[in-house]
């Protein structure tokens, strides 16, 4: 039977894989960041790379990239999952909270930004629409690189990390005003001034109530639904289509994909399904925003460097430079350290990745010429490839330094110590109730949904989830945790929390629910700190009921039942507790 399958359709594919198998592993080894190495791969893969030499040899052409178009177009998915969590770090409450931030210092930065680009290339020559287009592409940092950056080095929490975010998080929202603007100004010179922009801006305006009002009203029945099924493949199946689908809808209304996404992840913040959803999306997230970082490095023009370095890296430097000081000398004068203000206008100093879509549109609309736009282009990935950099030197200029009350705080901060708890059946849900009574902040995760949802009616922080798993321990808090508290039923799954658990935090107090004593030996091999047997426990509470009603003081009670809990504890962390006892017992049946 003849095969249909063409290997080569599949050689872009193997490429991105194979590069991210060498390439992750490498520069983490390195100590360097993965993303210099996507885009390095991507430079040597594409066809101004190793696509230059495979005209004179021929077998190049495998290590080639043939389509940088295709791969371009899924690498924006990159940028949408990035989006979604960073919506799903928030909420709608915290993003009012750093209003300020988001609305105040971002507004600036991009208006700023934009006058001092559009006013340097007027003075150079630039006619207006040039001049404006430019100053708009130019305005706009990388969120797709500086985020990934500032999570690798673990500055997203500090002063210039969230003052970063929130400046992006403006410069997101600012993309589609300026394509339906430059749309406008490549029809009709006066068309900014006509009521016409009012009219194309409605379509955006409608798209992102659209995507509120489903989404409050779908999302989370939806997610509800397909939990109960209790089916992994049909989650993630609901997942994908909540991130891809509300990026089309937001696509459909003009407005750009990554937008509609993080709507989508604002919405999924508050409820118990968001850090089961940031595990299901993470490896999406990474392999995308990977695919992302190549297709960057592929549209580096080479041979443009090369003939005009000069012009191409006067632009680059003369963006940073100009970039980096509007963004710090506004930092200052919204009382930021000035330590922090220039971590924040080095991050922010590098053109972004919808400067690609902004000068496109405005080469095909006539406003930009080619030439002009080609360098420019160039210059903004040489700046794009320098974010690492710039973030490093940023860093140990910037320390260590708490952000503001009016920035956005960590979405699991919680006054006084913090309690995880697997799983909340009965036993789950008494233990919260104590920890409740002596004021002690927790959290709780648990795979049946109908028990979160009784949960989380009755106002506790119950998110849906399988605890075995070590990414949705991290989501949930184990970092910071005092204690973890395994509760399940389950005598496999408790097993493999608290093995999985005292990996992840060998200094973590961990109290596991036990069926009886052998399965309580167990677990304290496996690295609990304490193990409760059932079978003992009700045991001891049976004892000292019938001795209190039969006349015994109860002060003697209680002191006989704790001296004989503290001898099934010691006895069951003998190492030989268990075997020497089933050998006793081999030579009494003897």
């Amino acid at each position: 039977m003849e095969s249909h399958v063409q290997p080569g359709a599949y050689k872009d594919v193997v490429l991105f894989l194979a590069t991210a198998g060498v390439v992750v592993p490498l520069f983490r080894r390195w100590r360097v960041s993965p993303i210099l190495g996507f885009l390095a791969a991507g430079v040597l893969l594409g066809p101004y790379g190793l696509g230059r030499l495979a005209h004179e040899v021929s077998w190049l052409s495998a290590l080639t990239i043939d389509n940088p178009d295709e791969v371009a177009q899924l690498a924006e998915f990159g940028v949408v999952f990035l989006l979604f969590t960073i919506g799903l770090e928030l909420s709608w409450e915290r993003l009012r909270r750093m209003r300020r931030f988001v609305f105040g210092l971002g507004a600036a930065q991009v208006l700023v930004c934009m006058a001092a680009g559009a006013g340097t290339a007027l003075a150079l020559g630039q006619p207006l629409g040039a001049a404006i287009s430019l100053g708009c592409a130019l305005s706009l940092s990388s969120t797709a690189v500086i985020m990934p950056t500032l999570a690798e080095s673990h500055r997203q929490h500090t002063m210039a990390g969230r003052a970063t975010f929130s400046v992006l998080l403006f410069q997101d929202l600012a993309v589609a005003p300026m394509l339906v603007g430059l749309a406008l100004l490549g029809r009709q010179a006066d068309a900014v001034l006509t009521p016409n922009l009012l009219v194309a801006f409605a379509p955006a305006v409608l798209g992102i109530a659209t995507l509120v009002v489903i989404g409050r009203l779908l999302l989370r029945p939806m997610l509800r639904s397909v939990a109960k099924a209790k089916s992994e493949e049909l989650f993630v199946a609901a997942c994908l289509l909540v991130v891809i689908g509300s990026g089309l809808v937001s696509a459909f209304a003009g407005l750009s994909m990554p937008l509609g996404a993080f709507i989508a992840g604002l919405l999924l913040a508050e409820t118990e399904f968001r850090h089961e959803v940031e595990v299901v999306i993470e490896p999406f997230k990474g392999l995308l925003l990977g695919l992302f970082f190549v297709s960057v490095g592929i549209g580096l023009n080479v041979p443009l460097l090369l003939d005009h370095p000069a012009t191409v890296l006067g632009l680059a430097a003369g963006l940073v430079t100009l970039n980096a000081t509007v963004v710090f000398g506004l930092a200052l004068l919204f009382r930021l350290p000035w330590r922090s203000a220039l971590e924040a206008g080095l991050l922010l100093a590098a053109g972004g990745e919808f400067a690609f879509v902004i000068l496109g549109q405005a080469m095909e609309g006539g406003l930009v010429s080619a030439p002009l736009g080609q360098s420019v282009l160039v210059a903004v990935t040489l700046t794009m490839i320098a974010i690492p950099a710039l973030a490093t030197a940023g860093a140990r200029i910037g320390g260590r330094r708490a952000a503001p009350p009016d920035l956005p705080p960590n979405p699991e901060a919680a006054p006084g110590p913090k309690v995880l708890v697997a799983g909340y059946g009965r036993v789950g849900k008494l233990v919260g109730e104590m920890l409740n009574a002596h004021e002690i902040a927790w959290v709780a995760g648990e795979e049946d949904q109908r028990l979160v949802e009784a949960g989380r009616h009755a106002g506790a922080r119950v998110y849906f989830g399988d605890a075995s798993r070590p990414e949705f321990l991290m989501r949930c808090g184990l970092a910071e945790a005092a204690a973890l508290v395994v509760t399940m039923d389950n005598p496999e799954g408790a097993e493999t929390i608290v093995e999985v658990a005292r990996q992840l935090r060998p200094d973590l107090t961990i109290v596991a629910r036990a069926r009886d004593a052998r399965h309580a030996k167990r677990l304290y091999e496996l690295g609990a700190t304490d193990a409760v047997p059932e079978t003992v426990e009700a045991s001891l509470q049976l004892s000292e009921a019938v001795l209190v009603e039969i006349g015994v003081p109860m002060g003697l009670v209680i002191a006989s039942v704790h001296e004989r809990r503290d001898g099934f504890r010691a006895e069951l962390n003998r190492p030989d507790a268990l075997g020497g006892r089933r050998r006793m017992a081999r030579r009494n049946a003897g």
